[in-house]
This record gives C-alpha cells, sequence and structure tokens, in this order.
C-alpha cells in the first residue's frame, strides 16, 4: 500500500478495534452490522471505501461495504451484454 494511502488509515474510527471484526473466518450479518455500525461514525469512510473499489479488495468490511455490496457497485446486475448469436 502507498504511502499516501497509510495516511487516512490512521485517522480510521476501525483503528482501535479488533481486526477479526472487519476480517472475521466466519462472516454473518450480525458481525457485519457491528462492523458497519464502526464505519458509520468514520471520517474517512469515503477513502476507505474508494481505495477498497479502487484495489479490489475481495475480504473484510471497507468503508462500510462487505465484499459483496463492493461486487455489486463495481459490477452492477446487467453490466454485461448477451453473447451474440
Amino acid at each position: 500500500m502507498p504511502l499516501g494511502e497509510i495516511t487516512w488509515l490512521r485517522k480510521g474510527a476501525c483503528r482501535s478495534s479488533d481486526p477479526e471484526l472487519f476480517f472475521p473466518l466466519a462472516p454473518s450479518p450480525l458481525q457485519a452490522a457491528r462492523a458497519k455500525a464502526v464505519c458509520a461514525g468514520c471520517q474517512v469512510l469515503a477513502e476507505c471505501r474508494d481505495y477498497a473499489l479502487r484495489a479490489g479488495e475481495s475480504e473484510g468490511i471497507w468503508g462500510g461495504m462487505t465484499p459483496e455490496e463492493r461486487r455489486r457497485s463495481r459490477f452492477p446486475a446487467g453490466w454485461r451484454s448477451p453473447a451474440a448469436s
């Protein structure tokens, strides 16, 4: 991660949280909701979300988004064109 990316990380609301909250071995809706609650009050939420989307982070809660939410954001329904016949 470039040094410029680290700067905003130091301001993250998650900096003093247990990493297991954001990167659980067994994700659950309750765990995701708890992590998102931390993100909701974060002053660098937008920077975190932008980083995760740009970097293609495939694991963990970043910027208040689950991996599935990030995938849907990057590849919305119907983004592929039907194959030519």
